[in-house]
């Protein structure tokens, strides 16, 4: 609040009948004019605010005009505030800047027109006005399923500019372990990536499922100032980045970066030198290859990893049945790492395959780090009434070192690596052959396609689907499957092939 200067009394002296005149001709200013909107002012705060601003040069009009260049309001409702504006009908309303009493109160502090920054914006955008009343809404809005197994999602993502807004707001919130607005933020990104159009106005999201006013109210920000300020916030908070960078490294999870983040760690180099802390193998391995393994793997890099996996696989057994998995399945050029199903078509001859491979990548010296997990798997425990987040299958997650001469094309790598080779994190996971299209459905993902489909098995069809069966609880009985096309038919759904999986 800024107060009236206390001044001695003085006696009145007459003034000329023009004294109003000669204060605007005391502007310091010209090139700004301000007008100041009374509604959620109040008349007297409006003008001691126009009395102050005068005072130090500022031109301040009585009217809405023409000539304003900066309108100044207490009412931060950007809806609201334009429809009164667009009332008073001044013609360069889509020149002006709109702003919040913030810059007001920054100028007058600084005793000059501060530059204008997106923070004291309420002003909606002409851009975006006119988007919303030209854009009409598509007419397929009205057919988004809220399943992400009912729509078909490729890697083209028409509205990247809110689900990479919307992926900042998941992290934090699984940071925080808040599961419900983390999993509504991810089933909202999920239905943006799959239109086949791109959002131009909060018009376009009418019928859209899976929208809450959350996840309304950040698209409208973005629409109107081209940024989230939330996703600003989170991006610049210590804790937020501190905790992503440690759970960049292999093996360490969101509670083990809290625990260090809670004890005043902020970096590698902290975390290494503190005697206290005992990093697991896994951890250890995940700082030794940090900088190759946080670096994304190419799909060259994925297929000549694939050709490497086959010899190994094929020299132990011929029957053996190799499958690319995950995100390059779905037809991505990059991933973080790279997925592979091995078995063999003959039952029960796929134990003990894993330990063979393993011991013939460490024959071969490419092996950097294996972590071996012997199968759980049994048949009797299902159908499982929860959903597990790793099946219990036997699997290994290693760190292979590839050589350029093996990927097509060389390596991605840092600029002026001269090694010539790099690490790379490969999964390996073996089901038994009467469980394979069972698992490859659930390697494949996207993880919000997995959720969506296993979702759509008990929500609609009364069914449980995991990575090792599909159980029917109207007949009581599992049904058999030998390929993903048997598990959609099941479900009543009209398959959906890997690369529109990418929900």
């Amino acid at each position: 609040m800024f107060h009236t200067p206390i001044v001695p009394r003085a006696r009145k002296r007459s003034r000329p009948v023009d004294a109003g005149v000669s204060r605007r001709e005391e502007v310091k200013f010209e090139d700004v004019r301000l007008y100041l909107v009374e509604r959620k002012m109040g008349h007297s705060r409006r003008s001691f605010l126009t009395q102050l601003a005068r005072s130090k040069g500022f031109a301040v009009e009585d009217v809405l005009s023409n000539e304003v260049t900066h309108v100044v309001s207490e009412d931060s409702t950007a809806s609201s505030l334009w429809n009164w504006l667009k009332e008073c009908a001044p013609k360069n309303l889509p020149n002006m800047h709109v702003l919040d009493i913030s810059w007001f109160t920054d100028s007058m502090r600084e005793g000059r027109p501060v530059a204008v920054e997106t923070r004291h914006l309420i002003q909606v955008r002409k851009k975006y006005i006119e988007k919303c009343r030209t854009s009409p809404t598509p007419t397929a809005v009205a057919t988004v399923s809220q399943y992400a197994c009912q729509r078909r999602t490729t890697t083209e993502n028409n509205n990247k500019i809110f689900t990479d807004a919307f992926e900042v707001l998941v992290e934090i919130y699984e940071f925080n372990e808040i599961e419900g607005p983390c999993l509504a933020f991810r089933r909202a990104a999920s239905v943006l990536k799959s239109l086949p159009w791109a959002v131009q106005c909060l018009g376009d999201t009418h019928n859209l499922p899976c929208l809450g006013e959350h996840t309304k109210a950040i698209m409208e920000e973005i629409l109107q100032y081209g940024r989230s300020f939330e996703v600003e916030k989170i991006l610049s908070d210590e804790r937020y980045q501190t905790l992503k960078l440690f759970t960049s490294v292999f093996g360490v999870g969101p509670k083990t970066a809290e625990k260090w983040y809670r004890r005043g760690l902020r970096s590698f180099s902290e975390i290494l030198a503190d005697r206290s802390i005992r990093l697991n193998r896994m951890q250890q391995s995940g700082f030794q290859h940090y900088g190759d393994i946080s670096r994304a793997v190419s799909k060259a890099e994925a297929l000549a990893l694939r050709n490497i996996i086959d010899e190994a696989v094929h020299a132990i057994t011929p029957d053996a049945v190799l499958a690319l998995t995950g995100g390059f399945r779905r037809g991505k050029e990059f991933g973080h790492d790279v997925d592979f199903i091995v078995t063999t078509t003959e039952m029960g001859k796929e134990e003990g395959l894993l330990p063979r491979i393993i011991d013939k990548l460490t024959k071969e010296g490419i092996l950097l780090y294996c972590d071996y997990q012997a199968s759980t798997f049994d048949i009797s425990k299902l159908p499982s009434r929860r959903f597990e987040a790793m099946d219990h299958f036997a699997k290994c997650f290693l760190i292979l070192r590839l050589e350029d001469s093996q990927v097509g094309g060389g390596l991605h790598i840092a600029e002026g690596d001269i090694r010539g080779w790099r690490a790379v994190r490969v999964d390996l996971v073996s089901p038994p052959m009467d469980r394979y299209a069972f698992a490859l459905l659930g390697w494949s993902g996207s993880r919000q396609f997995e959720r969506d489909l296993r979702r759509f098995a008990r929500m609609e069809r009364h069914m449980l689907l995991d990575n090792h069966a599909l159980y029917d609880k109207t007949k009581k009985e599992f049904l058999a499957a030998t390929t993903e096309k048997d598990i959609f038919a099941h479900l009543g759904l009209e398959y959906i092939e890997p690369w529109q999986r990418n929900a």
